[in-house]
């Protein structure tokens, strides 16, 4: 039997490496060829698409050549015992995707279309009979509504084909990515005793096999929308086929991790652009292969990463064929661990920014503790009428929050105190008067480049400008905790008012002009 599978693979990558030249060369005289366009294109000249159209010719030839093996000669022991029902439930629907996606490689269609085409292929699967009937891992052994598993199946069939279309940005990308996916669902079929997924599986890898010799960098055919829907397509619905006699673990589990990559990566996509709030359907160059492009690989080293990281999907999912309980918790720490580790390195902004939203929703406490001290302050500066009252609310309130030092500017009006409470005079800036003070232990100075500062007018309720309040705060690498609208608005208004209100009760001033002449020649 061994032999019989050999051969067949031989066989369809045979057919695959002679197709593939083939229909390269009738999509070049046809222009049927993808133009470097659009800026996530990575390719410099013209490239023929319709790669899925030599896979699935070299897939089918050498499917059928192995079927009449089976049936022309009963000598050789090729009893597979594989139904004509069960090959129609899988092929028919396989043959619809791949009519869609070579119409899709010479006239491009709506994203829309395409789902629908890909949902009908779906619910003719599920009306064969392949569909997800449980999820014990999560729901027990309960089975399923109808209404339940055809949704379901639905959205693993759409996602899976997807997936594979997704990770089609580099050469010989989606292909190599697929083949290891297809060996996995190969041994998983050896292992299970189902002759019709072996030797679906066996024709398909070699038919990838065969195209990879002329889509690896530098690609001189793409595998095109014929090829990546096809691939992702079948491997969809010989995962359902899988699960129908295999035992939990191998029906739920091993397909998730053997799609590990087009997996990470439409999850990642769909949760970056809900994340920016730009359309799902948007194109970016964002993707892992163009991150690994960013970071310095060339094209030939992003591959062969990927398929690196391909591998080790498939190897995780081939540990879970071991009957261990604890080999399902192994095999997923290690690939969240792995996931975490390689996220990280890819730098995506959006995530850096769920990290920085988290880690701002652990300091929460400190931030509601900053802002009831700010709203306090501007509750007692509403019963405020007097300098020293005023500048020990400041000082107060400034004490225990994020900035290091303030700087109160009052417009002189002839009527400020000489010395405000925890409070230093400077000089004098054009017709304001200036204090400031420092947070105990700083070594901020107002004139270091390593701050920053915030400045708040201080116009009162009655748009009666009383000066300006400066903020100022060191670059230390850690969030403002402290609500910077209340500040702005009501905190600005009510010291307004306060001040305000300090000069109608304090009409005599402290500080005389030769005092102000003398504390600018200091500074100077």
């Amino acid at each position: 039997m061994a032999l019989f599978y050999l051969g067949i693979f031989g066989i369809a990558l045979l057919f695959s490496f002679i197709l593939t030249r083939y229909v390269r060369n009738i999509a070049i005289a046809r222009r049927w060829v993808s133009q470097p366009s659009s800026e996530r294109h990575l390719h410099s000249l013209p490239v023929p698409r319709l790669g899925g159209v030599a896979i699935f010719l070299a897939f089918l030839f050498s499917f059928v050549l192995a079927l009449l093996a089976q049936a022309l000669l009963p000598s050789l022991g090729l009893s597979l015992g594989i139904s004509s029902k069960a090959i129609f439930t899988i092929l028919a629907p396989a043959f619809l995707v791949f009519l869609l996606g070579v119409y899709d490689d010479i006239h491009p269609v709506k994203p829309y279309v395409k789902f629908g085409v890909q949902a009908t292929a779906a619910c003719m699967l599920f009306s064969g009979g392949l569909e997800i009937i449980n999820l014990p891992v999560f729901f027990g052994p309960r089975h399923f509504p109808w209404f339940v598993s055809l949704p379901l199946t639905v959205l693993w069939v759409v996602a899976i084909t997807n997936s594979f279309n997704l990770i089609d940005g580099l050469d010989g990308l989606a292909a190599g990515s697929a083949l290891f996916s297809t060996m996995v669902v190969f041994v998983v079929a050896l292992v299970g005793h189902s002759p019709l997924l072996s030797l679906i599986t066996v024709a398909l890898a070699g038919a990838l096999c065969g195209f990879l010799r002329y889509n690896f960098n530098p690609a001189t055919i793409f595998l095109g929308d014929s090829g990546s829907l096809l691939i992702g397509f079948m491997l969809s619905a010989l995962a359902l086929e899988g699960a129908q006699k295999a035992p939990t673990i191998i029906a739920v589990a091993i397909p998730l991790v053997s799609f590990g990559l087009p997996i990470l990566e439409t999850a990642l996509s769909v949760m970056r652009r809900f994340i920016s709030g730009r359309p799902m359907f948007t194109a970016d160059r964002e993707h892992i292969h163009h991150k690994l492009l960013q970071m310095g690989f060339t094209q030939r080293q992003a591959v062969i990463t990927l398929y690196a990281v391909s591998a080790v999907f498939a190897l995780l999912s081939l540990f879970l064929l071991m009957p261990t309980g604890s080999t399902l918790g192994l095999v997923l720490a290690v690939l969240g661990l792995g996931i975490w580790l390689g996220v990280q390195r890819l730098n995506y902004l959006e995530f850096g920014e769920l990290r920085r939203l988290a880690h701002r929703t652990m300091e929460q406490r400190q931030i509601f503790v900053n802002n009831l001290s700010l709203r306090r302050a501007c509750e007692e500066l509403k019963r405020s009428d007097d300098y020293q009252q005023i500048a020990r609310i400041l000082v107060a309130a400034f004490n225990s929050n994020d900035f290091e030092a303030l700087e109160l500017r009052l417009r002189d009006t002839g009527q400020l105190p000489r010395h405000l409470y925890g409070m230093q005079f400077t000089l004098p800036l054009g017709d304001e008067t200036r204090f400031t003070w420092r947070k105990p232990g700083t070594t901020l100075g107002m004139d270091i480049v390593s701050s920053w500062s915030l400045t708040l007018d201080l116009t009162s309720a009655n748009h009666h400008r009383h000066g300006a309040l400066v903020l100022y705060r060191l670059y230390n690498g850690h969030d403002l905790q402290l609500d910077v609208n209340l500040l702005a608005s009501q905190f600005a208004v009510a010291l307004a008012d306060a001040l305000e209100r300090a000069v109608i009760e304090h009409p005599e001033s402290e500080i005389s002009p030769a005092e102000r002449v003398f504390a600018a020649v200091q500074v100077s």
